[in-house]
Parts: structure tokens; C-alpha cells; sequence
């Protein structure tokens, strides 16, 4: 984390060491999942006693920064469906607005893996979870993951949705006037697919 927070790290060193950390917190999100008893037979043909998931998954990424983080699940979750929600802040009410939407038809019957790599106020994964509870998603189901939390976010999310479950590299100290994460790590989006000023 020290690397993709210094302003002096290449974008090369930052969405590679990036990309780590987002693998990791995709497979720590997946052991928040369910799981049954399976047996299956080695190849010394001896029975094991594990473990297999129950039920099905899909990422939901808020873009444009959290597009940054499906790859990471791809990668462990072969044919991982995703779907996409996009939420800007209106300017005029500095409420999150819900501008575009695009979810598995069946997203009500799966386990959700919500990305998106910042969470400062809690304004933008608010609106996007209310968004997946109106597509039928059970709350406890939903599990939010996230590289650099802001404590007033994750409280704001989990004051409203107490069953939701928060998969976090970092909380940080909290947020300035302008609700921008510190000591943070700049703007991940624009860091990340290199469209900086």
C-alpha cells in the first residue's frame, strides 16, 4: 500500500502493485462466502473431505475506478459475470444520482462482490446498494470490496446497511472539507488508467 500511495510511483509500479492488492482482497472476499461439505477422490484414489462454494457470484463494478478491480476477480473466478452501475455526484445537491445501470438478469440469486476501490462519504456505494436491493439482492449477500475506506463511509454504509460486509485493505483517518480520503492515495481512477492532469 506505501508504494501506490506515493505521488512519486510511476503509473506503471501503481496499477501493478495495485493489481496485487486487488487480487488478495478478491480472495478474501470469496471466504466470506458459503460453503458446503464436498468429497471428492485424489488422484491416489483417496477420499477428501472438503469444502465446495454454495451458490453463484457476480461482481458489480461502480465505474470507472472499480472497472479497475474486475480483472482481479476474472482472475480468480473464471466466467464471473459483472455487471456495471455508474453514480456521479450532482453538483447542485452533492447527492449521488444513479446514471446508468446494467445487472445480471438473475443477480437476485447470486452472491455480489460490489468493487470499487475508494470509498470516502459512502455516497456513490450507498446508491449503488440500494440500486442491487431494488434488483431483488438480500443485503447479507452483498459484500463490498475496497482497497482505502474512509471510517465516515464504512460507517454511513453500515449504519444503513447493517448485514453488509466490508473487505478493506485500509481505513484511513478520515476526509477533508473537499471529502477527499486522507492521507489517501490521490484520484485511483484517474492514477490507475492514467488520465491525470
Amino acid at each position: 500500500m506505501t508504494i501506490i500511495r506515493d505521488i512519486k510511483t510511476p503509473r506503471g509500479d501503481f496499477v501493478f502493485y495495485s493489481d496485487r492488492v486487488i487480487r488478495l482482497l478478491i480472495e478474501e472476499g470469496l471466504n466470506y462466502l458459503p460453503v458446503v461439505d464436498k468429497e471428492v477422490t485424489t488422484p491416489m484414489g483417496v477420499p477428501f473431505h472438503g469444502v465446495a462454494f454454495e451458490g453463484r457470484i457476480c461482481g458489480v463494478s461502480i465505474m470507472r475506478a472499480g472497472e479497475s478491480m474486475e480483472q482481479g476477480l476474472r482472475d480468480v473466478c473464471t466466467s464471473v459475470r459483472i455487471g456495471k452501475v455508474l453514480i456521479q455526484r450532482d453538483e447542485r445537491t452533492a447527492q449521488a444520482k444513479l446514471y446508468y445501470s446494467k445487472l445480471p438478469k438473475d443477480i437476485s440469486d447470486r452472491w455480489v462482490l460490489l468493487l470499487d476501490p475508494m470509498l470516502a462519504t459512502g455516497g456513490s456505494a450507498i446508491k449503488c446498494i440500494e440500486a442491487l436491493l431494488e434488483a431483488g439482492v438480500r443485503e447479507e449477500r452483498i459484500l463490498f470490496v475496497n482497497l482505502v475506506c474512509a471510517p465516515e463511509g464504512a460507517l454511513a454504509m453500515l449504519e444503513l446497511f447493517p448485514k453488509l460486509q466490508i473487505i478493506t485493505a485500509e481505513i484511513d483517518e478520515g476526509v477533508d472539507e473537499q471529502k477527499f480520503i486522507l492521507p489517501g492515495l490521490g484520484d485511483f481512477g484517474d492514477r490507475y488508467f492514467g488520465t491525470e492532469d
